[in-house]
């Protein structure tokens, strides 16, 4: 299958911005029920008297949700490979019900891999607003690239 984004089409300095979903109640309280149930994830009453003030998304909610934000707009058009893993995981500030979270990717690096030619690595760094624009979550990614004159990797 020919995709649109190949390893030569990110070079550092490239910004994507990517408006995200709105949390609900309803998602934050599911997705913790099952993944991370803590009180202020998944109890509104105790969630009032927690050190957040009231209900939270879990960080793992977050980077779930930005993870399909970012498949669905651009990285199931481009020549993944899947990735070895993300550095420098950081939530800096509470998620809650009725936020809009916006997606910055930048491009950090893009290496051609030594031992595979085939394809190259990109370190992204992944920042996370809100709908006023604070911070919520960072972390650096690396994915990887099929590169484009080498045909996908068999």
């Amino acid at each position: 299958m020919q995709r649109k984004y190949y390893f030569e089409d990110f070079a550092p300095g490239d910004v994507w911005d990517i408006e995200g979903p709105v949390i609900t109640k309803e998602e934050i309280i599911e997705f913790a029920s099952r993944f991370d149930p803590q009180y202020f994830h998944v109890d509104e009453a105790a969630a009032e008297h927690s050190p957040y003030g009231g209900l939270i998304a879990s960080g793992w909610h977050t980077v779930s949700l930005c993870m399909r934000v970012r498949c669905d707009r651009y990285l199931s058009n481009t020549a993944t490979l899947g990735s070895p893993g993300i550095e420098h995981i950081r939530w800096l500030h509470p998620v809650r019900p009725g936020d809009r979270l916006r997606i910055k990717l930048t491009v950090l690096e893009a290496k051609i891999s030594r031992s595979k030619p085939d394809r190259g690595s990109v370190l992204h760094r992944w920042e996370v607003f809100n709908q006023d624009g604070e911070m919520v979550m960072s972390l650096d990614g690396v994915g990887i690239f099929a590169r484009r004159q080498h045909g996908t990797p068999s």
